[in-house]
């Protein structure tokens, strides 16, 4: 974590598996939800494999149209924060169900805003096209301003 560009503090993460990697690229935070259904159908994760719903995902907050979040992981195994890619693309932070304790998702929940952006680099996955959510930071500034009306 960033402020005024110096770091303020680090907190290992588990992103997403080889195949399901995590986006790259500068995402925003557009939504943010306490708690929250995931739903791997939704996003077409349908096979017996990759199919997945829980319904009480602590801390989530949405960088993607297409189902990218940040959120809190009660589920995994504490040494995967850090240390390994296990999810279906989102970013982890170790949590507790029902969201309560001292944990980091918490404390990433608690001191980011609708705004923030969120950069993922070094993933094997390509670039968040900019139209997938708020993602427009990933356009170069001659490709932003051929899209304009100028």
């Amino acid at each position: 974590v960033k402020r005024d560009g110096k770091t303020y503090k680090s907190i290992p993460i588990s992103g997403g598996s080889p195949d399901h990697p995590t986006y790259n690229g500068q995402m925003v935070i557009s939504e943010k939800f306490e708690q929250t259904l995931m739903d791997g159908a939704t996003v077409g994760f349908t096979s017996k494999e990759e199919t997945y719903k829980i319904p009480d995902v602590p801390h989530a907050m949405r960088l993607s149209s297409s189902g990218t979040f940040v959120h809190g992981n009660y589920w995994g195994s504490p040494s995967v924060f850090g240390n390994s890619g296990t999810s279906h693309g989102c970013i982890g932070l170790r949590d507790q169900q029902g969201g309560g304790g001292d944990t980091p998702g918490k404390w990433f929940f608690n001191e980011s805003l609708v705004g923030d952006v969120v950069v993922v680099k070094n993933s094997h996955d390509k670039t968040v096209k900019p139209d997938n959510g708020l993602n427009g930071w990933n356009l170069s500034w001659s490709d932003w301003k051929a899209g304009s009306a100028v």
